[in-house]
């Protein structure tokens, strides 16, 4: 996968590009090690994903996002970017409380984006050393941050950092798109999560963007 991400870069400049294609070794090694995921990349096909590669915008997204719906989320982080001009660590600090409360924003989670903006100026939280880091260091990093928890830099690793091998066991719509695609009659634990996923190594992010993807069109039942 990694291949294809920068061959993706080379292409288009600053965009980096996640590609995947029913011919490659990735979506082969999972069609061959599970008939379901197959089944899903039947249905769907090549996918596609551009990466954001604004770290900080990335993880301001994150917080705004945190127990919204997709629509509320977009038109927050819509109001504060028209206050920022550009979202930036200086730009937020610059604002006053009621100014962020003007967007949309809760107390807390003005409180979350002030704590990462600060982090990031005075270096606690090096963004610009995020693409060295293997990812449980990027975790331990992130996770500094008030609001963000292992979630949400789980998250990060798969759409800005590109990582091969993430599924996160906390996330509420891949554990609702297993319990539909095997047809489980309980809900899903971290253990049987932990031990379906395992099959896909090591290519679980490919894997989470099906069942995802899979999800978000229906294919699967999830009643």
């Amino acid at each position: 996968m990694a291949g294809a991400v920068r061959k993706e870069q080379e292409m288009s400049g600053v965009k980096k590009i996640l590609r995947f294609q029913k011919n490659d070794e990735v979506l082969q090694a999972l069609s061959k090690a599970d008939e379901k995921i197959n089944y899903l990349i039947q249905l769907i096909g090549d996918y596609t994903l551009e990466l954001e590669r604004d770290f900080f915008k990335a993880l301001v997204q994150s917080i705004v996002g945190q127990q919204l719906s997709i629509k509320a989320a977009e038109t927050i982080f819509a109001r504060l970017e028209n206050l920022c001009g550009q979202v930036t660590p200086e730009r937020i600090l610059s604002l006053s409380e009621n100014e962020l409360k003007s967007a949309g924003l809760s107390k807390k989670k003005i409180e979350y984006i002030k704590d990462l903006s600060e982090k990031v100026i005075s270096g606690a939280v090096d963004l610009e050393k995020l693409d060295s880091m293997n990812d449980e260091e990027v975790i331990r990093t992130l996770v500094q941050v008030k609001g963000i928890g292992r979630w949400t830099a789980e998250m990060f690793l798969i759409f800005s950092l590109g990582r091969p091998d993430i599924f996160s066991l906390l996330d509420f719509g891949l554990q609702l798109a297993v319990k539909g695609l095997y047809g489980l009659s309980d809900w899903p634990d971290k253990k049987t999560l932990d031990s379906i996923s395992q099959r896909w190594k090591p290519y679980r992010t490919a894997a989470s963007l099906y069942l995802w993807e899979a999800k978000n069109r229906g294919y699967i039942n999830l009643t």
